[in-house]
């Protein structure tokens, strides 16, 4: 597929990609850190995401501020809390992860109840799901909102 800089044209698919980054509440201008890369992630979540944000995906060498981390993980992956800790490190005031699963029947899939055991150690609290594409879900977490003052 090719592309004339400077000019787009908007396919069903740019469509589909927009509802997948509001889907995740992206918006324009945030950063976005992308931990648990592997060949089985979903491309079109990804592109979503950069094409939303206008910037390319952070990787785990990242040394920003961030404000929302996508956080590809399945059976086998390791320690979901100790992965979650790491993840919550880099966050933003206002950052919050998703925990990006295969969903039932796909390899690697989890039960979303270790999500759920595993955020609250981790200092995050689950918020909501999403369905992305045909192979994951999303799990988003947030950290517990800090005792500030009005201004």
């Amino acid at each position: 597929m090719s592309s004339v800089k400077g000019e787009r044209v908007v396919t069903a698919a740019d469509a589909g990609a927009s509802d997948i980054a509001a889907k995740l509440g992206i918006e324009p201008g945030m950063i976005v850190q992308e931990l648990g890369y592997d060949s089985d992630i979903d491309d079109q979540v990804r592109e979503a995401v950069e094409d939303t944000t206008g910037e390319e995906l952070l990787d785990e060498d990242a040394q920003e501020v961030i404000d929302v981390v996508l956080l590809w993980f399945r059976d086998g992956d390791g320690d979901l809390i100790d992965t979650l800790v790491d993840a919550r490190t880099p966050l933003s005031d206002e950052g919050f992860v998703w925990v990006l699963t295969p969903k039932t029947g796909r390899d690697g899939h989890i039960q979303p109840s270790e999500i759920a055991e595993a955020a609250p150690t981790a200092g995050l609290s689950q918020t909501s799901n999403a369905t992305l594409g045909d192979d994951w879900v999303g799990s988003k977490l947030v950290p517990p909102k800090q005792g500030k003052g009005k201004r």
